[in-house]
């Protein structure tokens, strides 16, 4: 079981705490916060979820904002991690397979809870192919 990491900024705080509930009796998720909806900085969560990545090898994360945009923005300022904002089956597939990424993010105005579920199970679930994309990695 890989441990996942959670984390979300007032936005997307309904949606992250959704996410929890769905998936904590399958994944060791550990939730970074916030922990209720008073206005935060998404940059500050991002930055916190993305150090956990950096330092636990293996790991997973899921940053949830209104757009999942500025989270994933902020995220990838640090090296090593490849935040994905994810909004298709197709895209999230794509993540993992040609970029290994290893933080999905979402948008909690723009997919619903369902579908958010979906993007997660099949992030969690895809294996990165290697190859060709590890070379094109390394050049991040």
């Amino acid at each position: 079981m890989k441990k996942i990491f959670i984390a979300s900024d007032h936005a997307g705080y309904n949606l992250k705490n959704s996410i929890i509930s769905k998936f904590k009796k399958i994944q060791q998720i550990v939730d970074l916060g916030p922990y209720n909806k008073d206005s935060v900085d998404y940059p500050d969560f991002a930055k916190k979820l993305s150090k956990k990545i950096a330092t636990n090898k293996g790991s997973f994360g899921i940053l949830v904002c209104g757009s999942g945009m500025g989270m994933s923005i902020s995220a990838n300022k640090t090296k090593n991690i490849r935040a994905a904002l994810c909004y298709s089956v197709k895209n999230t597939k794509l993540s993992r397979l040609h970029n290994n990424a290893n933080i999905i993010t979402l948008g909690e105005r723009l997919i619903d809870k369902n579908k958010a579920f979906s993007l997660i199970k099949i992030f969690l679930s895809t294996k990165f192919e290697g190859g060709r994309h590890l070379r094109r990695i390394k050049k991040f």
